[in-house]
């Protein structure tokens, strides 16, 4: 496998960080993951516009153009010889001292790794996964904004520990005032009387490329789309609920604290939407070959 790093490829053996490097020792970095398909890269520059918009609201410099990281992220997957891969894009602050002030760090450091994922077993696409609703709070938006995907994940691990102690994959996040806004890495949807509703990103929720593009996939099937609060107990009682994310796609709910969903199964709303999106990503995309 080999790494680009800062513009150069590298064994991953031979792909190392500084341990004064403010990503390490402080989180302060930023992150996309993109997937390719049959050797297109999916939704790549819009990706590569968040990465960006992520790291100017941290005042964060990354040292090359838009257009050179799209090159070198083409170039990632294909110098390893990929047609089906999850991509991840990571920006640090750069080395500096071990005070926390972030201009003690005169360059920004990057590097491009383009592996194989696989987020959740195949199974649950077909039979639903169970979920939890987990006592771990949303990190407030007046605190960290949900647009900036940055390095500091530990409000989300602490979610997905309590999962790991249910026996389960992944866990619904509440916010502060106890409105759904995420999970632990994807958004959430519900469907409920006919209606697909998702958090909006001021309850903490990430401004999701796939949950973009299932609103817009929606609407284009006559499904009518809101973007409102909702509570834990307006997941018990939806008709159906699903997942969004890069990696996890499209992934269908069976249960959440145990309380079946609809009939248990991927409703059919749900089905429709995986269908339409699988089309979509396995036609669309830039070429890297």
């Amino acid at each position: 496998m080999l790494i680009c790093l800062n513009g150069k490829f590298v064994p991953k053996e031979k792909a190392v960080v500084s341990v004064f490097d403010h990503g390490l020792l402080y989180g302060d970095g930023v992150f996309e993951g993109i997937r390719s398909y049959k050797g297109r890269l999916f939704k790549l520059d819009e990706h590569v516009d968040r990465l960006y918009d992520s790291a100017k609201a941290l005042t964060l410099k990354i040292p090359v153009t838009k257009e050179k990281m799209k090159a070198e992220i083409i170039l990632s997957v294909r110098k390893n010889k990929l047609k089906d891969a999850y991509v991840r894009v990571v920006v640090t602050r750069g080395p500096g001292d071990l005070g926390l002030n972030p201009t003690k760090c005169p360059r920004a450091f990057y590097f491009i790794i383009a592996a194989s994922i696989s987020l959740y077993p195949e199974k649950f696409y077909a039979k639903g996964l169970p979920v939890i609703v987990t006592s771990t709070r949303r990190n407030t938006p007046d605190a960290l904004s949900p647009r900036v995907k940055s390095l500091n994940y530990l409000n989300n691990i602490l979610g997905k520990l309590e999962a790991n102690n249910y026996g389960v994959l992944e866990a619904v996040m509440l916010n502060r005032e106890g409105y759904v806004a995420e999970c632990t890495a994807d958004n959430i949807f519900i469907v409920s009387k006919g209606v697909l509703i998702t958090p909006p990103t001021y309850c903490g929720a990430l401004d999701g490329i796939t949950r973009a593009i299932v609103l817009e996939l929606a609407g284009g099937m006559g499904i009518k789309t809101k973007e409102v609060p909702f509570t834990a107990c307006d997941l018990y009682v939806a008709d159906e609920v699903f997942l969004t994310g890069t990696a996890a796609e499209i992934m269908p709910i069976s249960s959440v604290d145990a309380r079946k969903i609809g009939t248990g199964k991927p409703g059919p709303v749900t089905v429709a939407l995986l269908e339409k999106y699988k089309q979509i990503t396995r036609t669309e995309g830039t070429e890297v070959y």
